[in-house]
């Protein structure tokens, strides 16, 4: 069976908190196998027959609102996905460690042209965004902390469900799910 990783939006912050056994109780009840959680931030590995991602999304979001009591904005790929994501530095080294901020941000889906205007009018003198399909990278000069954009105002510009994780995260998630 195929592989899949699910990077869900607004898990254990804002008061949001689910337990990692409780997640993955979740997914087996959706009818995932092989489940296992990465890190508490809301990342999901598992096994299913599925052979594509969007109606996949939409069936684990249904059950992530019935069994939490809240949506859950659910962005699945395939590990292989992941794994490109992951290898993909489109910063060149010096600047990467020079940064406070280096993120994958996943999209709900391609962005349209209305999605790439606004993802451009979010670059600034601290931000940088480069747009790969349905993955932005964002590199800050500023920590994370510690910038003016928030997950919902990047939502907004770009018109679509994301969900953002730092590029190590990222990196160690590919590492152990993805080889």
């Amino acid at each position: 069976m195929p592989r899949y990783i699910a990077f869900l939006r607004a898990v254990n912050v804002g008061g949001r908190i689910v337990k990692m056994d409780e997640l993955r109780g979740i997914f087996r009840e959706a009818g995932m196998a092989e489940v296992e959680t990465f890190i508490a931030s809301g990342n999901v590995v598992f096994s299913t027959s599925a052979k594509s991602t969007a109606p996949l999304e939409q069936k684990l979001e249904g059950h992530l609102k019935q069994a939490l009591g809240f949506a859950v904005p659910t962005l699945v790929r395939t590990t292989a996905e992941v794994a490109a994501a992951a290898a993909r530095t489109p910063y060149p080294e010096k600047d990467v460690e020079a940064a406070g901020t280096f993120v994958a941000a996943f999209l709900r889906g391609p962005l349209d042209a209305a999605g790439k205007k606004g993802l451009e009018s979010l670059a600034t003198d601290v931000d940088r965004f480069v747009l790969h399909g349905r993955e932005v990278y964002w590199l800050a000069q500023t920590k994370q902390s510690e910038t003016k954009l928030t997950i919902v105002k990047f939502e907004r510009a770009v018109g679509c469900d994301a969900t953002m994780r730092a590029m190590t995260s990222l990196r160690k998630l590919a590492a152990k799910h993805c080889a």
